[in-house]
């Protein structure tokens, strides 16, 4: 598939904002902290997906019916689904200006048989974008990070009626975001986050 720039501008990749805050003092110092250990943007990369992939729980599989949105405070409560996941791992990318986008894949719901959106993270390396799930593994599923062949949580399945959306956005999606902003818990969020976009 090809992923397709929402704009050429690829400043846009490494902007803050609201939700992408990198400035914010706690992305910075974790930045600070996590680039201190690698040896490369590439190993600072991949120390920012495991850590937000392994030290931050999805808050389905851990129980937590916290809904987080902005990147500082995902970061701060320990919490997220995958798209608060995802902004927290693209402001510390960019917090280290490495380009990074937000995109998404349309997944069978595990409890109703329907569909729902899910956030990915893709990073821009050799020239290229790179799509990376730091939505957390467990049973059926091993994300990894990789720029040699995607190793995400899932693989959608056409006849299923899932799909990989082609776009990057430099923000959150919309839906996405007043969905997460609207919510009063998780178990709201489970049923206002958007099936498709």
């Amino acid at each position: 598939m090809e992923l397709i720039q929402e704009t050429p501008d690829l400043s846009a990749y490494l902007a803050a904002d609201e939700v992408i805050d990198h400035h914010h003092p706690l992305v910075r110092e974790t930045a600070s902290r996590l680039a201190r250990a690698a040896t490369d943007s590439y190993g600072y990369a991949r120390s920012a997906y495991e850590f937000v992939r392994d030290g931050i729980p999805h808050s389905q599989d851990s129980g937590d019916p916290r809904v987080t949105w902005r990147a500082s405070d995902v970061l701060e409560l320990r919490t997220g689904i995958c798209h608060a996941k995802a902004h927290a791992l693209t402001a510390l990318l960019r917090a280290e200006d490495i380009p990074a986008a937000l995109c998404y894949q349309k997944l069978l719901h595990d409890n109703d048989g329907g569909h729902v959106v899910h956030g990915l993270v893709a990073v821009r390396f050799r020239g290229a974008w790179h799509r990376q799930d730091c939505r957390g593994n467990k049973p059926g599923v091993d994300a990894r990070f990789s720029l040699d062949g995607e190793r995400l949580a899932w693989i959608p399945d056409p006849e299923s009626n899932e799909m990989d959306y082609p776009v990057l956005y430099a923000g959150p999606h919309p839906a996405v975001l007043a969905a997460l902003r609207g919510a009063a818990d998780r178990p709201h969020l489970w049923k206002t986050l958007p099936a498709a976009l």
